[in-house]
């Protein structure tokens, strides 16, 4: 909660927590830089996160709920729409 409830001070804690942002970019981006060759496998690994949270929880949820036909022709259609715009866009 900011002092004295005032929007001065509100805008001035908000620009101080802003001015770490460009400090923690820089290190970011050099972390990137050297975690180059793993971060295939790294994002490999996450989108295989992403389809097993799909599969296990939210297709079964929608067939609970009785659009479980929908939810698996969306995640096909989907699919079919991500390959073809990686195939198409290289």
């Amino acid at each position: 909660m900011c002092p004295c409830r005032t929007s001065t001070w509100c805008c001035r804690y908000g620009q101080l927590s802003g001015m770490v942002e460009p400090v923690f970019g820089l290190l970011g981006a050099a972390a990137v830089s050297l975690a180059q060759p793993v971060l295939p496998y790294a994002l490999a690994f996450a989108a295989g996160a992403m389809i097993y949270v799909v599969v296990d929880d939210i297709i079964p949820e929608a067939n609970a709920s009785g659009n479980g036909k929908l939810a698996s022709w969306g995640t096909v259609v989907g699919f079919i729409v991500m390959m073809a715009l990686d195939v198409g866009l290289g």
